[in-house]
């Protein structure tokens, strides 16, 4: 994955990580899909690399890599709070 950090939603962002505990950080470094999301995103992920999405699950798909952009951002930010205050 291409570096996201300092992009506009990066900094758009920066309130957020200002107002994590190292509690809350760590729950967001941790943040995962439940197993059955995950399944579908394989899928959904087998299908694009084959070339036979139907229209309607390339949308489906392109939702859940801008949904896991902002979470790696979030998780971004939440390792560097973790990092910076040593917890």
């Amino acid at each position: 994955m291409a570096s996201i950090l300092h992009t506009p939603l990066d900094r758009l962002l920066d309130p957020f990580a200002r107002c994590l505990t190292a509690d809350v950080a760590r729950q967001v470094v941790e943040l995962r899909a439940d197993p059955e999301t995950q399944n579908h995103i394989d899928q959904l992920a087998a299908k694009a690399n084959d070339g036979t999405l139907s229209p309607a699950e390339q949308l489906e798909y392109e939702a859940y890599i801008e949904a896991i952009d902002v979470v790696s951002i979030l998780q971004a930010k939440a390792r560097k709070v973790l990092a910076v205050r040593g917890a």
